[in-house]
């Protein structure tokens, strides 16, 4: 795992676009899997710039969910698919064919969960996870404990991550939610995770220094072969005393 330290959140997203954009320029149908959150949507205004200024073809990049709220209208403007598609989707005209989705209209939700996983393997596996730090040291939505191994699946989640997006919510957030497992992430060919700001530096700290530890989901990124953590200066684990 590397970690590269730059000064700003536009910093972050100008770094992280271009790592995106290298990958594109080696394979142009190569799938992203994406979060979701305020940290990437600096990344993604910066790919729609890339592509408006003809630096970045995204016209045959696939993209794929991270994650997805349960108990929502397939077309509720507060799922993270519409999020996604507001952000990301629409900004680099990706289409519908081009996308793997969480099927929340579907009554089983473990059936949902297998028809996503079947899609990525017919795609040939995700080429990039570009992933956010939850506050708990989740990714996606593997809330702790979540093992390497853990499927893609229904989850709740975590008191701890429901009040992290409330900000996001005028009502409750919906506790139930679907999730790429950590053995879609952990089988990306390569990982960028993005870390903004003083409230992600302890988790990032404890990060970095854990032995992989199913209590801490994103310690298993120790283990893959291509991880590259950015994070701004606000986020730096020295901002955090040593245990």
């Amino acid at each position: 795992m590397e970690l590269h330290v730059v000064d700003d959140a536009r910093a972050l997203a100008v770094a992280a676009a271009a790592r995106v954009a290298a990958v594109v320029a080696t394979r142009p149908d190569a799938l992203l899997l994406a979060a979701t959150g305020d940290t990437p949507i600096g990344t993604y205004n910066e790919l729609a710039r890339l592509a408006d200024d003809g630096t970045l073809d995204a016209s045959r990049l696939r993209v794929a969910q991270l994650d997805e709220y349960l108990g929502l209208g397939g077309d509720d403007p507060r799922s993270l698919y519409g999020w996604m598609e507001r952000a990301l989707l629409a900004p680099l005209a990706i289409e519908p064919a081009r996308i793997i989705r969480f099927d929340v209209t579907h009554d089983d939700p473990t059936s949902a969960a297998r028809s996503y996983d079947a899609q990525v393997r017919a795609a040939g596996g995700v080429d990039l996870a570009l992933l956010g730090l939850g506050p708990n040291g989740h990714l996606g939505f593997n809330e702790p404990p979540s093992g390497a191994d853990a499927p893609t699946r229904k989850v709740r989640l975590n008191p701890e991550t429901l009040r992290s997006n409330a900000d996001y919510w005028r009502d409750a957030v919906p506790e139930r939610a679907l999730t790429a497992g950590m053995s879609v992430i952990l089988a990306a060919r390569r990982i960028l995770v993005l870390v903004s700001g003083e409230g992600k530096a302890s988790i990032l700290d404890r990060m970095l220094r854990s032995e992989p530890d199913p209590g801490l989901p994103a310690s298993f990124l120790h283990h893959h072969a291509d991880t590259v953590v950015l994070a701004d200066r606000d986020a730096r684990p020295d901002r955090t005393p040593h245990a």
